[in-house]
């Protein structure tokens, strides 16, 4: 009779252990034998002689043991001293990671040979976290090491750090540190954080012109910019101003910069009237000859129209604008005594609003806001029910579409935003209670899930993005208006309250605005506002800015083509259909067109102008 192998298999699962029945691992020893020398098999044979498994708990088991066993100090062959740290670590490990130990250890240096190496020139602490992600393929980096970790992983040729670095530097691109970012890309080489960084100072050069790093800017750097056809600007002017607010920024070093700057401006496409008035008239200008030649030759051009074809140069050449101007998108709101489906568009430039395809819903109290480039009207009330239909426009079809994911509860009241490519929905109510709950929809999953709820319910909440974080600010707890403003951190999934305005606001309007957090309009206890403040994220304070012109509640804040601009609301009286635009440098806010329709409890949008107008 054929021998029998049998292996029995006894597995423990907590409170419940069980035997499995008899495997028979072969029929017979001569079965065994010819498995044994049936020549080659494919890895993945379905044959029943044969299985092949690969661990995916292995590496990690493998890791923490190594982990381990640096921390125990056990068979450690090496010893780095970075200033006065001492970092015990294994070569093999330290050369399977980084090319750098590779060729230190493996070569002829005297530092293949020595049991403590000394690394000069290095932080500690980053090359801690370097040496901990060879063990653990775990870092983080932050705000307080990015500095510091970046320089290091290129010195230790660590490509993945590399890019994790430049990929969290260019999350944190901000009007205010595109310069400093980009200059640090510049020196260590990352050629792309380096051209993310130059299209981001380009695109956003009206912001950048007035901070403090575009100030402090080498000369060479200056031209390099300025000299750009990306370059973002509404008009010349604007240029012309920020090369000399440069200049006097240190004039008695600078002034003899001005002629190189001044060339890079191109003088022949400012109006008659500033070239006059304000080029010609500036005594810096005047009092250089080189300067006084530049603006002589844009005289020419703008009063020789005939001879323009002959004075063509990079002087006369027009930019072209990486952003194509923006619009004004407003949505749905509640208009004389129901809920509504209209939609509207504000063209800044030529003033005027136009009608655009309705939504398939009516809806008030509708959160909005713009992802990809494609317009989300979140939730809401159609006059009769609470909704967590989502409905999406796409300026360039002028049309919507109702294939989005619902949220998971009904909301009206509900601020939107967008963060780090996802939309959040936060707070509102249900027609039951008022929600503290926050959502967040993935585009490419078409999917919401939640996330950490609020530390208050709200409705009739404003929220923001600034910073990488998500504001939500004041609203309605369901029994009183609120001060109160907290923070969501993505990274931790946590909330953190922060500084309350000065007012209690229910459905107000906020936006960002050259960075901080404009809140404006809404109703206290009793009255609805006109009254506005801005949050300050450096000094986590609010500070008064001027009144709008009318008390507006439902009101709806958007920064268009850098200007802000209040849309509709309630003034306690009658639904309105008037904006008003703030002028920061006049600290007042002035009127500036109607609507269509009256609008309370209406969504705003701002999104780029389409290609062509003709669906429009």
């Amino acid at each position: 009779m054929d021998d029998v192998i049998v292996c029995r298999l006894t597995i423990k699962d907590g409170p419940w252990d069980w035997c499995s029945p008899p495997v028979h691992l072969f029929s017979s020893i001569s079965a065994r034998s010819s498995a044994l020398h049936m020549g080659p098999m494919e890895p993945d044979s379905p044959l029943p002689n044969r299985l092949t498994h690969v661990s995916d708990k292995h590496p990690r088991c493998m890791l923490a043991e190594f982990s381990s066993m640096r921390r125990h100090r056990e068979l450690c062959d090496v010893v780095l001293n970075i200033n006065n740290r001492k970092i015990f670590a294994h070569r093999n490990i330290l050369s399977a990671c980084s090319p750098y130990f590779r060729a230190m250890f493996n070569g002829d240096l005297a530092e293949s040979r020595q049991t403590e190496v000394t690394i000069r020139d290095m932080d500690e602490i980053a090359m801690e976290l370097l040496i901990e992600f060879c063990y653990s393929a775990r870092i983080t980096v932050e705000e307080s090491n990015v500095q510091t970790l970046l320089p290091a992983a290129c010195l230790l040729q660590l490509t993945e750090i590399q890019d994790i670095c430049c990929e969290f530097l260019r999350r944190q691109l901000d009007p205010s540190n595109c310069l400093g970012i980009r200059a640090f890309a510049d020196t260590h080489s990352c050629l792309d954080l380096l051209r993310v960084a130059d299209k981001y100072t380009q695109h956003n050069f009206q912001e950048v012109m007035e901070s403090e790093e575009f100030l402090l800017l080498p000369v060479t750097q200056l031209i390099d910019l300025i000299a750009s056809d990306e370059l973002n600007v509404r008009t010349e002017e604007q240029v012309f101003s920020a090369a000399m607010s440069w200049v006097k920024y240190n004039i008695s070093e600078r002034r003899q910069n001005l002629p190189q700057v001044l060339q890079h401006v191109r003088l022949p496409l400012l109006s008659p009237k500033f070239l006059v008035g304000t080029v010609g008239a500036d005594l810096l200008v005047r009092s250089d000859e080189t300067c006084r030649d530049l603006v002589d030759e844009a005289k020419n051009y703008l009063l020789l129209p005939q001879e323009r074809p002959l004075m063509q140069g990079p002087r006369t050449r027009p930019r072209k604008p990486t952003q194509r101007g923006q619009l004004l998108f407003a949505v749905g709101g509640w208009c004389s005594g129901d809920a509504i489906a209209s939609v509207e568009r504000y063209d800044p430039q030529t003033e005027d609003w136009k009608l655009q395809a309705q939504m398939s819903k009516r809806r008030c109290g509708v959160g909005v806001a713009v992802l990809n480039d494609l317009l989300y009207a979140v939730g809401g009330h159609d006059g009769q029910s609470y909704l967590n239909s989502i409905e999406r426009y796409d300026p360039q079809t002028n049309q919507w579409s109702c294939d989005v994911a619902p949220t998971t509860s009904c909301r009206t009241s509900v601020g939107v935003a967008v963060l780090d490519g996802l939309l959040y929905a936060v707070g509102g109510q249900d027609g039951v209670q008022c929600l503290s709950h926050v959502e967040r929809y993935d585009p490419k999953e078409n999917k919401w899930s939640k996330v950490a709820p609020m530390t208050t319910r709200r409705l009739g909440v404003a929220v923001a993005v600034l910073g990488g974080y998500l504001y939500a600010i004041g609203g309605s707890d369901g029994q009183s208006p609120l001060s109160s403003v907290e923070r969501y951190d993505p990274r931790q999934n946590k909330w953190t309250v922060m500084a309350p305005m000065s007012t209690r606001r229910k459905h107000l309007g906020c936006a960002v605005y050259k960075d901080m957090i404009y809140a404006v309009g809404g109703r206290d206890d009793c009255m609805e506002l006109s009254s506005a403040e801005r949050y300050n994220p450096h000094t986590n304070s609010w500070s008064p800015i001027v009144a709008m012109t009318s008390r507006r509640s439902g009101v709806g804040l958007a920064v268009v083509n850098g200007q802000l601009y209040a849309v509709g609301g309630f003034d306690g009286t009658a639904y309105l259909k008037t904006i008003e635009v703030y002028d920061q440098s006049q600290n007042q806010w002035r009127l500036c067109g109607t609507m269509n329709y009256r609008r309370l409890g209406g969504g705003v949008g701002v999104m780029r102008s389409p290609q062509t107008d003709n669906n429009f």
